[in-house]
């Protein structure tokens, strides 16, 4: 997608210390300024990365000399994938209009949120009480913890981490892009999912806006140029740069992740 040969180093030379430091295996793109780092010769994928190896990225992410730094994460809602887009300053996630997208996204930001939540908990002195409801329960209670219900034990019990905990929340953002939208769907969906995300939870949800489906966009990914390149005045690419603008509008260079929690 980048107009680039699959490098032949990335996060598996990292972690089985060919190189030193993670920057040592970005390679160059076509963009200027734009540098790789692949994970695709990398003996684990990210759902299986023990917790060492994990800790050891999200570390090398951290020290990383760009001014953003960006991670492309797939689907899922394992424990590694929810902790690597945590480590972000903000998090983007991006759906299909299709009923089975837009579940999975929603399954997703859950899955996030009620992570996010047990994070501050877990590091920032919450009482015993609230420990024990969250974290040492039986296992049917624990997963039948909604998000909700978790800042609702922690007004019952520890109400004066209540507003602490309500504030450490929406300080989290939430960014959605809705990709390969057709002149059939609705023009209305982002800015209601938006509106849900934002009524039922602390946390901070924007909708970024979409991105026109075009059959043009695979046959750039097989041909290995870029699409905005090759088609510079379409709409998706309009779609793209008023996306990126909106995201780096009133951001200063972010090198620097937050701390999970």
């Amino acid at each position: 997608m980048l107009g680039i040969e699959s490098p032949a180093s990335g996060i598996g030379s990292f972690l089985n210390r060919s190189v030193d430091h993670l920057e040592q295996v970005a390679a160059p793109t076509n963009v200027p300024n734009l540098s790789f780092i692949s994970s695709m010769h990398c003996a684990m994928e990210i759902p299986n990365l023990p917790y060492l190896q994990k800790q050891k990225i999200i570390r090398a992410i951290r020290k990383l000399p760009f001014d953003y730094v960006i991670l492309d994460l797939g689907a899922g809602t394992n424990f590694n994938t929810l902790d690597f887009f945590l480590t972000a300053s903000e998090g983007i996630f991006i759906c299909i209009p299709e009923p089975t997208s837009i579940e999975n996204a929603f399954r997703f930001v859950q899955a996030t949120y009620s992570r996010k939540i047990k994070n501050i908990i877990r590091y920032n002195d919450f009482n015993a009480a609230v420990q024990h409801a969250v974290f040492n329960s039986n296992s049917a209670q624990r997963i039948s913890l909604q998000p909700s219900n978790i800042v609702d034990i922690v007004a019952r019990r520890d109400p004066d981490k209540e507003i602490f905990l309500k504030d450490k929340l929406s300080e989290f953002n939430f960014k959605l892009i809705l990709n390969q939208v057709r002149n059939n769907s609705d023009p209305a969906l982002g800015q209601k999912i938006e509106t849900a995300c934002n009524r039922h939870m602390h946390a901070s949800f924007h909708y970024l806006g979409s991105i026109k489906y075009d059959e043009r966009v695979p046959e750039s990914i097989f041909s290995k140029n870029l699409y905005v390149n090759k088609y510079p005045y379409t709409t998706i690419s309009n779609d793209l740069k008023t996306i990126a603008a909106m995201i780096t509008k009133n951001n200063a260079p972010a090198s620097e992740l937050n701390q999970l929690g």
